[in-house]
């Protein structure tokens, strides 16, 4: 059997830590997650998570990265089967709030961490959902269907609307009943762009 190489292991040690951190979060949260939960289940050290990730909150943040990477994925692929760009831009602002209701989603990415990590705008995995926005609206601007709004302005506004609906949906106490409701408001907020 070949030997594993230094690199192979620091990832494999990365992957682990990553995994458990994720499990743990998700069942117990950011605040009530020991550094023990952490690395005991996987039997790694503290010396482990503290060489790749800093600490707690730097394990933390590789795990939303992480979740919300898997968002993205989830909400492009619903977009990809759109047939307009238009249309593709409504159905991933909806998955993304819809994903609000899976119970990972909702305790790691939009209960703790906009309080762990503070603002989700300057988070880097929000930047590449912002820049997929910033194309479509550029898209569509181009093509005469939105009216003439700056493309910053209207792509920022349209992914905050889809964060805050989600952060909206994940903290309410009945989260199916409102997630309609955030839905329909996010798509006659987008309409609003459009030429008449």
């Amino acid at each position: 059997m070949a030997r594993r190489t230094r690199a192979e292991m620091m990832d494999d040690t990365r992957r682990k830590l990553i995994a458990s951190a994720r499990a743990a979060f998700a069942e117990k949260g950011f605040a009530d997650t020991s550094m023990d939960d952490l690395t005991a289940a996987v039997g790694l050290t503290r010396g482990a998570l503290y060489h790749n990730f800093g600490d707690k909150k730097g394990l933390f943040a590789a795990v939303v990265e992480q979740i919300d990477a898997e968002m993205a994925s989830r909400a492009r692929a619903l977009a990809e089967a759109e047939d307009t760009v238009w249309s593709a831009l409504l159905a991933e602002g909806c998955a993304y709030i819809e994903m609000a209701l899976d119970p990972e989603v909702q305790r790691i990415v939009l209960r703790d961490g906009p309080a762990v990590l503070g603002d989700p705008a300057h988070w880097p995995s929000q930047n590449r959902c912002l820049d997929a926005t910033r194309a479509a609206v550029a898209e569509l601007r181009a093509a005469g269907i939105l009216k003439p709004v700056d493309v910053e302005a209207a792509s920022r506004l349209l992914n905050g609307a889809a964060l805050n609906a989600a952060l909206w949906v994940a903290t309410c106490d009945d989260p199916a009943t409102m997630l309609p409701k955030a839905q329909d408001a996010f798509r006659m907020l987008a309409g609003g762009l459009l030429v008449d």
